[in-house]
């Protein structure tokens, strides 16, 4: 059951969906590659611990900084691109309230020894405090989102204590232990992290982190129907290189809810499970975990491993006829396939990159022709999917 609310975009609808909380829904057709959202973020901080610290990244764009970097004034702890990136960050998002408690707390942790984790979080507050001092506006959108219950009363306290040794700036808002909490959890369930480069050769790490307002709504799915584009490194004229692109994979329906994964769709039941629960708060019941969930550890190891090889035999056979079950969101699986339903999702949608695991969507269309282009979320690459004009 929904209950439709503001509209955040022409093509999406805000609605409250019965044990889901609110989520976004189609208002139209969508057609696959279609961008149903450009979404710029209220913060941006780093996902860098402060010891050591790192100046891989301009500290306002968060691109790699490719030349000798332009130091903070102030601080050690960043470094910037251009005088045009240092220029904006000094007025906005790096005042020298921050430069002084990204100091404080270095000094700080030489004694308490936080974990990265924590660091992360205190940079965080640091930068929330401050967004409640430059804009008020955006301050008011990030108390505005959903957060959980479960921030622990030790944590609240601990880096209340913490950021209160700071001198917190005075705003309309003030400050509290319960704004403390509040804002900690709008972050555990609403940050979406900005990756670094992918190298097949080690692991994907996270260059920083935003509050994204409107993509915050989206709700996970195991299959997602949608996924999300970020291009930090690139040149962009029409918009800022931190903006999030959100593309269909596939046709939606009017009024299906659009879903992305919240982790790479390749990972497997129980650690897929683990996850959502540690760090959202819930339990996944989409038709792929209720498959899954009756699987052994070793089965769905060998689903994963073998998805390439056992399923492409099938597909010429049967998929063909399944693709408007899979692909277009009809709930119910032929009996045949009851043992891997969403089959035929990680032959066409997941990049077969090694160490990649990203999800593929075809370009934006043009015009009235789709695109036969499909690009990976992860890597970036590009293959040709001749299906989609089929």
């Amino acid at each position: 059951m929904e209950k439709t609310s503001q509209s955040p975009h022409p093509l999406l609808k805000l609605a409250e969906i019965q044990g889901r909380g609110r989520g976004l829904i189609s208002t139209q057709p969508l057609k696959p590659g279609e961008v149903i959202l450009k979404d710029s973020p209220l913060l941006l901080y780093s996902a860098s611990p402060l010891i050591p610290s790192n100046n891989t990244f301009c500290s306002n764009c968060f691109k790699i900084i490719l030349q000798s970097p332009i130091p903070c004034p102030m601080c050690t702890f960043s470094a910037f691109c251009t005088s045009n990136c240092q220029s904006i960050a000094l007025s906005s998002s790096h005042t020298p309230w921050v430069c002084q408690s990204l100091t404080q707390l270095r000094n700080i942790l030489s004694s308490h020894n936080l974990l990265i984790d924590q660091q992360i979080q205190a940079r965080f507050l640091i930068s929330a405090y401050n967004l409640a001092l430059i804009s008020p506006s955006s301050f008011r959108v990030l108390l505005s989102l959903q957060g959980p219950s479960f921030i622990s009363e030790n944590d609240a306290l601990l880096f209340h204590s913490l950021v209160a040794t700071l001198n917190p700036p005075t705003s309309e808002f003030g400050f509290s232990k319960e704004l403390t909490s509040a804002l900690l959890a709008k972050d555990k369930v609403n940050a979406f992290g900005l990756m670094e480069p992918f190298d097949s050769n080690k692991e994907r790490g996270v260059r920083a982190y935003g509050i994204y307002p409107m993509a915050s709504f989206f709700n996970h799915d195991c299959l997602p129907n949608a996924c999300r584009f970020e291009y930090v490194d690139s040149d962009v004229n029409n918009r800022s290189n931190t903006d999030m692109i959100v593309r269909v994979i596939h046709d939606v329906p009017e009024g299906r809810e659009i879903c992305l994964s919240y982790f790479p769709v390749n990972f497997k039941y129980s650690d897929r499970q683990k996850r959502l629960k540690e760090d959202y708060g819930f339990a996944c019941n989409c038709d792929r975990c209720v498959v899954e969930a009756n699987w052994s550890d070793h089965e769905d190891d060998d689903a994963m491993d073998n998805e390439g090889e056992e399923n492409e035999e099938k597909e010429d056979e049967a998929m063909e006829e399944d693709v408007d079950d899979e692909v277009n969101g009809n709930d119910e699986v032929e009996e045949g396939d009851q043992d891997f339903p969403h089959a035929y999702f990680f032959m066409r949608y997941m990049c077969n990159r090694e160490n990649c695991g990203g999800t593929l969507a075809p370009l934006p269309p043009s015009d009235a022709s789709l695109s036969t282009v499909m690009e990976c979320n992860v890597c970036g690459n590009l293959s040709k999917c001749d299906e989609l004009m089929a």
